[in-house]
């Protein structure tokens, strides 16, 4: 429910750029790295606010699978460390009874 009001909250902010972006037809002169380019203001801002998205979206996702495949290692030591545990229990217990007989 959490990240479905998120994506709407982040649906509606992107609508209300596209809206008020093409309401102002304005040609702005973007200059990136590359090159530079003429576009207005409605594209330029539906444009960059998709690549933020995206790009926030796969950041969190990277993130998101490394912290699963750490708690899946970790699940993993633990079930194999409680392995280890239990078989000196069960070696040390009959080792016991056998020192207890040979005493008799």
């Amino acid at each position: 429910m959490k990240y479905f009001l998120i994506l709407l909250l982040a649906l509606v902010v992107f609508v209300i750029s596209v809206t008020l972006g093409a309401n102002n037809n304005q040609v702005v002169t973007f200059n990136y790295l590359i090159a530079k380019g003429d576009y207005s203001v409605s594209t330029l801002s539906a444009v960059l606010f998709a690549i933020g998205f995206t790009l926030g979206w796969g950041i969190c996702g990277a993130f998101y699978l490394r912290t699963i495949v750490s708690l899946k290692r970790a699940k993993r030591k633990i079930k194999r460390l409680e392995t280890q545990l239990e078989q000196p229990t069960e070696s040390s217990t009959k080792s016991v009874s056998t020192v207890a007989l040979n005493k008799e």
